[in-house]
């Protein structure tokens, strides 16, 4: 009884130490932009995080509302991003001043949704020129006659709770229309805006890694000023560093569009589910 307590006990140690190791920490300094009602999320413009990401504007949460409960529009902080396989939150923050908000970042290229009206359920999607995960010319047409979840990425999306998710949202769908004969004829697409980076081989690796069936999944790329410009239909913002366009600030927007073409449903960011789309879906 002694010697299985003592291996418990050491399996136990051994299974927090995987845990831990699995956790990457990295020093985030930033300026609140706001703060969401709940106070578990904040929209942040932050400097570059050494050895992770470089400088950007994005939400992060954190785990404890207590973080951000002194905290307003307009202040400075530091605290450390704990980033995990399928999550990163902020924790210990700590404000360290304030300064007045700026209207727009000078380093950045003005916002891809500027001067586009957003879709409205029941309206025609464009029929944007594309180039999918082989190298082949094709349109969004091209998927007419299929229910489409579309959604957009570019693969060195850094967050797990961003492009990465999006992309494990879209696995688990896979897997759920393929058991389903229901949903036969849905077809998943994703819309990658850093064609400097997303190149179709680069695409068809990014696939082959999720184990995507691109018989039901197709991954697209192409010129960058169409891409952003179909993406801004759907209320996608890019911006990009004037000096670095690898460099992407971005917000997340998936839709749903029917056989003929038309807009059905937007989802706003990466809080609905593949049960959500599912049920959508039927």
């Amino acid at each position: 009884m002694l010697f299985y307590k003592i291996t418990a006990a050491l399996a136990l140690l051994a299974a927090v130490a995987c845990g831990a190791s699995d956790a990457r920490e990295y020093t985030l300094q930033g300026q609140i932009l706001t703060i969401a009602p709940d106070r578990m999320q904040a929209d942040i413009k932050h400097e570059e995080i050494k050895g992770f990401m470089a400088a950007m504007t994005m939400p992060y949460k954190v785990r404890d509302a207590k973080e951000f409960a002194d905290l307003k529009p307009g202040d400075l902080f530091t605290s450390t991003l704990v980033v995990v396989p399928n999550d990163a939150y902020l924790r210990g923050v700590k404000k360290v001043g304030e300064a007045p908000l700026e209207s727009a970042s000078a380093s950045s290229a003005p916002s891809a949704s500027s001067g586009f009206e957003l879709l409205k359920p029941g309206e025609p999607v464009s029929d944007t020129p594309l180039v999918d995960q082989d190298g082949r010319k094709r349109s969004f047409a091209s998927l007419k006659g299929s229910t489409v979840v579309l959604t957009f990425i570019y693969t060195q999306c850094p967050l797990p709770t961003f492009c990465p998710l999006m992309d494990r949202h879209f696995v688990t769908l896979q897997k759920r229309i393929k058991a389903d004969p229901a949903l036969s004829r849905v077809h998943l697409a994703t819309v990658s805006f850093d064609p400097v980076t997303d190149t179709p081989p680069v695409l068809k690796k990014h696939a082959e890694q999720l184990g995507a069936d691109t018989a039901r999944w197709t991954f697209f790329t192409g010129d960058r000023d169409s891409v952003d410009q179909f993406a801004s239909r759907f209320g996608v913002s890019i911006a990009r560093d004037l000096t670095d366009p690898k460099n992407i600030t971005h917000n997340l927007r998936t839709a749903i569009i029917d056989p003929e073409g038309r807009l059905v449903k937007i989802y706003t960011g990466n809080e609905w589910t593949p049960e959500q789309v599912l049920a959508d879906l039927k």
